[in-house]
């Protein structure tokens, strides 16, 4: 009798084991394809962008990014946010993470990039939580004015971190995260 139960509870776990990842796999497709859907209305854009650039150039009209292609670039910029984010949710599922500087998919505990050997970390935060901690530290009157420009000069080196990774464009990041799916799709046809 133990001896089935056993077999039972291997079975029951293997089953467990195999829905969850039926289900991740399931999930995966499903983002991938609203994923590819979201690069077809952007290439639509793109085309769309591209005619009416043609047209003034036909006419020989000036072109006005601000305002004859606001629409659409403000468009793109969505659907690169949406796919930005879908892929995100992906590498989740994978228990991936991507690299910071070359969006490559790696392990979510990986401390360097295996490709371009960028260190991966998230000091940003911790530096948040250390400017936390000193605004709510006591000190003694005298050091007050130190920690002052202490915290000062840390709120300053978290604001340039936050704009040197906002400075690549979404247009960017999309366009090189387009790449290495493309290239991950190729190398597993």
């Amino acid at each position: 009798m133990e001896f089935f139960d056993k077999l039972g509870k291997k079975a029951s776990e293997a089953y467990k084991v195999t829905a969850d990842k039926t289900g991740k796999i399931a999930k995966e497709t499903k983002l991938k394809f609203k994923i590819g859907e979201l690069r077809t209305q952007i290439n639509d854009l793109y085309e769309e962008i591209g005619k009416k650039v043609y047209e003034k150039h036909v006419r020989e009209e000036e072109i006005s990014i601000k305002k004859d292609l606001e629409e659409q670039c403000t468009k793109i910029d969505v659907l690169s946010d949406e796919i930005d984010d879908l892929l995100k949710q992906c590498l989740a599922l994978k228990d991936k993470k991507q690299c910071q500087k070359c969006y490559k998919e790696i392990d979510k505990e990986d401390k360097f990039c295996p490709n371009c050997g960028e260190r991966q970390n998230n000091e940003p935060a911790k530096e948040v939580e250390i400017l936390d901690n000193l605004k709510n530290t006591q000190v003694k009157e005298d050091k007050e004015a130190q920690k002052q420009i202490v915290i000062e000069e840390l709120e300053q080196d978290i604001q340039e971190k936050e704009e040197n990774q906002e400075e690549k464009s979404n247009l960017e990041k999309t366009v090189e995260i387009e790449s290495n799916v493309e290239s991950e799709e190729n190398e597993e046809e």
